[in-house]
């Protein structure tokens, strides 16, 4: 089960003016289930988005990048689970190409108006036809207030859809924001195995939304690791639509951080709610590195606890054998540390400093700070004042199980 997280209520994911979703159960890779999500946005909606870094990024991920370069003015959004049409070359393309096109017809709007998603198994064919034949349905029932069902609609192993909203004012006016987003596994920042979409009825300049979603990011998806694998689909985007009625947001409006803040906070909790899903997780573990030279050397030294599968499969029995993180803080590849000088601890228990164990350290207190569900690992490296927290999750059986059932 995930580790203190349920999924929202529908009454808890407020309406988004100018954004309807409808969804389809198009049986893309099996029955009776949600697997096609339309976003339909309103004319003037400014969109942005980030991607992932995999050389082997994913069909529609190519052309998401492409037709937003090309400012055509994005008018929806498709999504597809069950087959992440990514490793599929020059036919992925046409495939993912072909979706595009059946919705803009129907929605008479242009393709390159139409952001194509998918999410699933890599190195497959996209069944375009049972896609295309979803979208009459998704179509049908759009609407404002579909924000839980178009969270379940792109889950793939996922065990609890993922949503929050915030409100707040913006200029006089009141602002909503909305997101959902997907991930269970292959997660790993650049981004991670995961979809997210986030938007507000806010009017923002094209400009500042590309500046909140990169500071949002930087501070919530790319601060998140499960397995270590970053995936071929990540996808994630900003979507303004422009209905409150506020005067437009700039990056140098009184507003503008009381904004960003607000979407970074709604980033945050979605990061979070992924790594609290992940496959089989049992404990939910925040790496946080303190007094660095820089964030670059802290991002080393958090990554090399986080993605250890010693130290994961230790927080997963419980079992303080902390000599697992000294190992993965020595070949963090920091090369002049001094472990002589650094701080460990576990919660608020010293465990480690001068080099070796702390004098004042018992073992009772390391097993019951692991006996948590939340635990938090606090590296003080003493040589600066920099400082990076990473969200990760324990390695259980059930994640052995989970990914070698995958394609079954």
């Amino acid at each position: 089960m995930p580790v203190k997280l349920t999924a929202p209520s529908a009454a808890s994911l407020l309406p988004v003016n100018g954004v309807e979703l409808g969804y389809a159960e198009a049986h893309v890779r099996k029955p009776n289930r949600k697997d096609v999500l339309v976003i339909k946005l309103a004319e003037g909606t400014r969109v942005a988005g980030v991607f992932t870094k995999n050389r082997f990024c994913a069909a529609p991920v190519v052309l998401c990048k492409d037709f937003l370069a090309q400012s055509a003015g994005i008018r929806a959004l498709l999504v597809n689970t069950g087959c992440a049409n990514a490793g599929t070359g020059e036919d992925g393309l046409k495939r993912a190409q072909q979706s595009c096109d059946a919705l803009a017809d129907l929605l008479g709007i242009q393709a390159n108006q139409v952001l194509p998603f998918s999410t699933g198994v890599i190195l497959e064919s996209l069944p375009v036809d049972k896609v295309v034949t979803g979208l009459p349905a998704a179509i049908a029932n759009l609407k404002a207030d579909n924000w839980l069902n178009a969270a379940e609609a792109i889950m793939t192993t996922d065990i609890v859809a993922k949503g929050t909203s915030r409100q707040l004012s913006v200029g006089g006016k009141s602002v909503t924001i909305t997101g959902m987003s997907k991930g269970s596994g292959m997660i790993h920042p650049n981004m991670a195995t995961m979809l997210g979409y986030i938007a507000t009825d806010a009017a923002i300049s094209q400009s500042a939304l590309e500046s909140m979603i990169q500071y949002a990011v930087n501070k919530s998806f790319n601060c998140i690791t499960v397995d270590g694998d970053t995936s071929t689909n990540d996808s994630l985007i900003f979507m303004a639509t422009n209905q409150a009625g506020n005067a437009k947001v700039t990056e140098t409006s009184a507003d503008y951080i009381a904004l960003r803040d607000a979407f970074t906070e709604v980033a945050v909790e979605l990061a979070q709610a992924i790594v609290r899903d992940g496959e089989g997780a049992t404990k939910f573990m925040s790496i946080v590195v303190e007094r660095g030279q820089n964030e670059e050397e802290c991002r080393k030294v958090a990554y090399a606890i986080a993605h250890s599968p010693l130290v994961k499969t230790a927080f997963f029995a419980s079992d303080p054998n902390l000599g697992r993180i000294l190992a993965a803080i020595g070949y963090a590849g920091v090369d002049d540390l001094d472990v002589n000088a650094l701080d460990l601890y576990l919660g608020d228990v010293l465990v480690a400093e001068k080099g070796g164990r702390a004098a004042s350290y018992l073992e009772e207190q390391g097993t019951a700070v692991m006996a948590e569900s939340d635990i938090v690992v606090r590296v003080v490296l003493n040589r600066g004042n920099a400082a990076v927290t990473i969200w990760t999750c324990d390695f259980s059986y059930d994640y052995v199980k989970i990914n070698a059932d995958y394609r079954s």
